[in-house]
């Protein structure tokens, strides 16, 4: 089985110990943000806007993927988490609605390590992971990491509940140090540091020209940024759906993002398998089609049907950023992984962030089952855009076929 062959690679098995890790700290403080939000304040909407603050950063994507690419990643990545796990504890002096700045830039910080450390991951995995095991390598980080949405958010919630959300900011400050060790145990012989030759901004132009120049892949990172678009526009309802829909209290949402962790590790799980057999565009448009349904049937008031949804927001989002990235990695020369893989970050999830914006007003202004209804409704249209037409012109990586299938080329998804 592919996935032991994973785990029995060295390298591989050392990577995901430190995205476990670092999954589950974060999983548990942005879930916690939110309700610590919601709790201080009673607004809906700035609760909302935690999300908000912590994709911000990736509209600097680029840029932060030219710095990941100039400097040795491993290093990078131990300096980043460890960095952030010494900046965690001052969110212990957030005791009142007057303490939210705190939370928000605490929070931003985290959000500029994210795209640091995806950028710097995204070049390291082709040194550290063999070419043959990419693939499935993609969809077993993909499990590893949203699995973490299965434990941590209820571990958040009742640690929350308990001690309050200084004692959560602590469990994601240790799980920063647990992954800077991991990644200091990595053994990995990198590439050479990306020459500085051109300055800033032609290695940052050079990473953009690099994503523009395959109609294929603009089409898939496309796909991933509507995708990430209406997932923060039907995540920014959540509080409400809890409150108003289902008169839970916001802790329940922990109970949500539980559900959609289990969809989702069966996403990953199956993802390589999948891959395979199905055509890039395929495989995006199939995740596509099952987060609009699963957004969209949210909006009806019944417990089980929420539950459902929820389920199949969490098999299908996982699929398309799986795809999108996946054949970033694929078509990428190794140099230029890191900044490639940050300009697609930028694209792909850079809308959640004004998505999180944009769906906190919407939940002051209209009923949240219109918004989720219109998700769904924008979602299909996607998928069905995505399968009109092949594009002329895509480049293809050193193996046969349209699927995503294990070519020898470069790698893997997005992390934190």
């Amino acid at each position: 089985m592919t996935v032991r062959k994973v785990l029995r690679d060295r390298g591989a098995a050392t990577y995901l110990g430190g995205v476990l890790v670092s999954g589950f700290g974060d999983s548990a403080m942005l879930l916690v943000a939110g309700i610590w939000v919601k709790t201080l304040t009673g607004s809906s909407s700035l609760a909302a806007a935690v999300t908000a603050c912590v994709w911000a950063p990736t509209l600097a994507g680029p840029l932060l993927g030219t710095a990941a690419d100039r400097v040795r990643r491993r290093r990078l990545l131990i300096g980043v988490n460890a960095a952030l796990a010494v900046l965690l504890p001052a969110l212990l002096a957030v005791r009142s609605g007057r303490d939210v700045w705190l939370l928000l830039v605490v929070l931003a910080a985290v959000g500029t390590g994210s795209v640091l450390c995806d950028a710097a991951e995204a070049g390291l995995v082709v040194s550290a992971v063999p070419a043959g095991l990419r693939g499935d390598f993609n969809g077993l980080r993909m499990t590893v990491n949203e699995a973490m949405k299965l434990l941590a958010p209820l571990a958040g919630a009742g640690l929350f509940l308990r001690w309050g959300g200084g004692a959560v900011a602590l469990l994601d400050a240790v799980t920063f140090g647990l992954a800077a060790l991991a990644f200091a145990a990595l053994r990995v012989r990198e590439e050479p540091p990306a020459s500085a030759a051109g300055g800033w901004r032609a290695q940052t132009a050079e990473g953009v020209r690099a994503l523009r120049g395959n109609p294929l892949l603009l089409r898939l990172v496309g796909a991933g940024a509507v995708a990430m678009l209406l997932s923060g526009v039907s995540s920014a309802a959540i509080y409400e759906l809890a409150d108003a829909g289902l008169h839970r209290l916001p802790a329940f949402v922990g109970v949500l993002y539980a559900v959609q962790g289990a969809g989702s590790i069966v996403a990953g799980t199956v993802a390589g398998a999948v891959m395979r057999r199905l055509p890039e565009r395929a495989f995006a448009a199939t995740g596509l089609l099952l987060f609009a349904a699963g957004a969209a049937v949210r909006a009806v008031p019944s417990l089980p049907v929420v539950l459902a949804g929820t389920v199949a927001i969490g098999v299908g989002l996982p699929w398309v950023i799986v795809a999108a990235f996946t054949a970033v990695q694929q078509h990428t020369e190794p140099a230029l992984v890191g900044r490639v893989a940050a300009a697609a970050g930028t694209v792909v999830f850079a809308p959640t962030a004004v998505a999180a914006a944009l769906g906190a007003v919407l939940v002051a202004l209209v009923d949240y089952r219109l918004q989720l209804v219109a998700v769904g409704a924008g979602g299909a249209a996607a998928a069905w855009l995505l399968l009109l037409r092949r594009p002329a012109g895509a480049r293809v990586g050193t193996g046969a076929g349209d699927g995503c299938r294990v070519r020898a080329a470069e790698d893997p998804s997005r992390t934190r």
